[in-house]
């Protein structure tokens, strides 16, 4: 049998890959150059050979400082761009390759450039609302304004012409200070002041003035005909004018400050209608001046938006790909004596030879004198884990890898789970429409597969993308599950010939089963379609999916089982195979094994056995007389025997788990160590001088018996409950099969067939709609996700629990095709 087993060929698929631990040692002036070739052929795991070392403390800090620095300034140009609304695509001509130094002034001086016309365009944008605000108020305030000679509102108040130059804008004072300039000269009559306010702010603004002026106040106010943008939130706000009418100048220095506090803006309205007219052709005029040179801005600053934004991704990527070299050089040791940098990482055996390529072609291009030394290490720690996957396998091994991360070189669940899980869920999920439904979904993600890879997708769309061939295969297994029970939107048809029933007589569609006789061979594939709407409908379809439920469990279960003997045999754990592998397989098939035997027999057969009395009674009374419940010829002798040898064996199995391994492992323990003081102490001294600093240090670790012996106990206890409340688990194959099946029903004929008995064409129409709803929301939608929850927990308890470690971790090389845009 081991020399069998020893011909077989190697399971890539099975295993991880083989992983080899090097060292690199690599002269300064061309470390650069080889960890960016690395980077590119994405094959080498660096180890950090300073974790002790905070980030501030390692050697490149100062490049990596750099790097995040212009990362910060390219997301400021994104920004940037975003929110003027420009898409700039990449040019199509291939441009030279910058250096990092020129791109950092380039991007220093775009920054400089870009904050410079922000802070301009801030200050025109803040002095355009001014004056459109001073429109605003003008053209609002006069209706509420008389004129009167018996008091004078204050000097004719004039825009000043220097804040406009020939040439160009210059910064001047706000038209709130310009107002506060102007004094009244009636000191004692009736006065006013005007402005504008939010909205929002009204109400309050009101409340407090009449609060401080105690009521000697008149309020009046208008709402503005347009919107002003607000220049700290660039929204557009809705704003009040008002007028208020007082007396004193005290009440004036309160309302000022109650203006300044609520972010309300005063100014100043001439009461004579000439001047105000006069006022506002100048404001007028100086907004006319002020929209011609903010659109120049405008357009001054689009225009070095898009000279940065032809260039932005590649910026992006470069500065990504440098961040990343600096950060794995400073996983690397810098000997300062040697000038050389030295590393250790974890590659695939089969990489060697490709990165022993690339770093002499990185020596050539950076004329490098000295060579890279490129050795294998002796490995003490467990290597990474590593399984190639294309479009297909690389959903299953995340679902399994959402469990735990196999052992390195340990057998890998993903590969059995490709089949094993698609098809589990079409147990559960088993209607052949329902399946052509999610086979649409997922041909529509397969056919736009390229065009969505380059979109930013949501959790959700992204999550069904990633698993579009899950649901593939899903589907697929759906149908064919649906045609064996032969629903399609719980409606059985006649697809693979007519029914092996006919009617008695006339009474037949009263009385199905009584009515119902067999006259020919059985329907040739799938549930008979005679079967839909009779009686025992139910306790068949319940007695068909209960056993096939049990009988794909225990081969489950069973697979789990010989994938533990092949890694034990891989392994080279003998004592894994004797006392554990073995009394498993016995304990498990001696009970349910030989329950899946009746059921296949009883199949087989068409025996009416009850083999709730069979199963029961091989445990209460293995020799009584079986009667009715015998299954085929001879079994009451062997029933006499058989059960009660089962049993015995299932008992002997349970000790059999529990004591000889841990008792194994000590006498194992003991035979190594017995005598070896002085020869251990000595291998040691010579390995310290021999192996290499990560392989430094390492103690065989103290062997406990009772930690062991406890372990064994858990894990025999475990297996033995395990295997019953792991059998009774996969009875939800059953459960949610049903469940499915009898929800369709229902839509079908309460929703459908009730709505089509109408002959009102709204009626039918809602039904349709109802039913529709239905089916996509609750049968396509919740069902599929609990179909596949189910499926996950069998996989990743029932199955993987036999076999699978999980503690292994992820081979996770240095790849700039890994690096995505949030790492920055």
């Amino acid at each position: 049998m081991d020399d069998f087993l020893d011909k077989l060929p190697e399971m890539d698929l099975m295993r991880s890959e083989k992983m080899t631990l090097v060292q690199l040692i690599i002269p300064v002036e061309s470390a650069h150059r080889c960890v960016t070739y690395l980077g590119e052929l994405g094959l080498l795991q660096f180890r950090d050979l300073n974790a002790d070392k905070s980030p501030f403390q390692r050697t490149f800090a100062t490049q990596v400082k750099r790097c995040g620095e212009m990362s910060r300034k390219l997301r400021f140009f994104k920004d940037q761009i975003d929110k003027a609304g420009l898409r700039c695509l990449p040019r199509h001509e291939i441009e030279p390759d910058i250096e990092l130094g020129d791109l950092e002034r380039q991007l220093a001086d775009h920054e400089h450039e870009v904050l410079e016309m922000n802070s301009n365009s801030e200050k025109l944008r803040l002095t355009y609302n001014e004056l459109l605000e001073f429109k605003i108020v003008l053209q609002k305030a006069s209706g509420f304004l008389v004129s009167s000679n018996a008091h004078a509102i204050g000097d004719e108040t004039e825009l000043h012409e220097s804040t406009y130059s020939n040439n160009g804008f210059i910064e001047s004072s706000s038209l709130l200070e310009q107002e506060m300039r102007h004094e009244p000269l009636n000191q004692s009559g009736l006065r006013f002041i005007s402005g504008i306010i939010n909205k929002d702010k009204l109400l309050k603004f009101e409340r407090m003035l009449f609060r401080a002026t105690r009521g000697n106040m008149l309020f009046n106010q208008t709402p503005s005909d347009e919107e002003i943008m607000d220049p700290s939130t660039s929204e557009m706000v809705e704003k009040i004018v008002f007028v208020v009418f007082f007396s004193g100048e005290q009440a004036r220095t309160k309302i000022l400050k109650i203006c300044e506090a609520f972010g309300a803006n005063c100014y100043p309205v001439p009461e004579d209608t000439t001047k105000q007219r006069q006022l506002t052709r100048e404001v007028l005029s100086r907004l006319s001046d002020l929209e011609a040179t903010l659109d120049a801005g405008t357009r001054h600053r689009n225009n070095a938006l898009n000279a940065v934004g032809y260039s932005l991704t590649k910026w992006m990527t470069t500065v990504r790909r440098e961040k990343a070299v600096y950060d794995t050089l400073n996983m690397l040791n810098f000997d300062v004596t040697k000038k050389c940098l030295v590393g250790e990482g974890w590659c695939p055996t089969f990489a060697k030879t490709q990165i022993h390529e690339v770093l002499q072609r990185a020596t050539f291009d950076s004329n490098s004198q000295v060579g890279v030394i490129f050795h294998v290490m002796q490995a003490v720690e467990s290597p990474p884990t590593y399984f190639r996957t294309n479009k297909l396998t690389n959903a299953f091994q995340e679902i399994i890898d959402a469990y735990g991360v196999a052992r390195y070189q340990e057998a890998n669940p993903a590969v059995y789970s490709v089949v094993t899980y698609p098809f589990l869920f079409a147990v559960m999920f088993g209607d052949w429409g329902h399946g052509l439904c999610l086979l649409l979904g997922a041909l529509y993600l397969l056919a736009r597969e390229r065009k969505l890879s380059t979109q930013k997708l949501g959790s959700f769309m992204e999550m069904l993308f990633g698993g579009r061939y899950v649901i593939l295969l899903m589907a697929l297994f759906s149908i064919y599950c649906g045609l064996i029970y032969n629903e399609f939107f719980s409606v059985p048809f006649h697809i693979f010939g007519g029914s092996a029933y006919k009617c008695r007589d006339a009474t037949c569609s009263d009385a199905y089963t009584v009515g119902l006789v067999k006259y020919r061979d059985p329907y040739p594939f799938g549930v008979d379609p005679s079967w839909r709407g009779s009686r025992t409908e139910l306790p068949y379809l319940n007695s068909l999916k209960m056993k096939m439920s049990i009988l794909l469990g225990i081969a489950q279960m069973n697979l789990g089982l010989i994938l533990s003997f092949f890694n034990a045999r891989f392994f080279g754990s003998s004592l894994d195979i004797r006392y554990q592998f073995i009394p498993q397989m016995i304990f498990l098939n001696s009970l349910f094994g030989y329950l899946s035997l009746l059921i296949i027999i009883k199949w087989c057969t068409g025996s009416q056995a009850d083999l709730y009395h069979v199963m029961i009674y091989m445990f209460l009374s293995p020799t009584e007389e079986l009667g009715e419940n015998e299954l085929f010829w001879g079994q009451r002798p062997l029933q006499a025997r058989f059960p009660i040898l089962l049993l015995l064996m299932a008992f002997i199995a349970v000790p059999w788990m529990l004591f000889p391994k841990p008792f194994a492992l000590r006498k194992i323990h003991m035979e190594r160590f017995q005598g070896r003081t002085y020869g251990v102490l000595g291998t040691s001294e010579v390995d310290l001088d021999v192996e290499p600093d990560s392989a430094r240090g390492h103690q065989e670790e103290e062997f406990n018996f009772s930690e062991i012996f406890v372990h064994q106990l858990i894990h025999s206890i475990e297996f033995v409950l395990g295997s019953v409340s792991n059998t009774a688990s996969y009875l939800r194959l059953w459960a949610l099969s049903l469940a499915h099946s009898e929800l369709s029903t229902v839509f079908y004929e309460k929703v459908l067939l009730l709505a089509w008995g109408y002959e009102n064409i709204l009626i039918r129409l809602i039904g349709v709609v109802v039913f529709a709803f239905a089916t996509a929301f609750i049968l396509l939608m919740m069902e599929t996700l609990s179909a596949f929850l189910h499926a996950l927990r069998l996989h990743w308890v029932e199955f993987m629990g036999k076999f699978f470690h999980g503690d292994g971790y992820k081979f996770k090389p240095f790849s700039f095709a890994l690096i995505s845009d949030d790492d920055e």
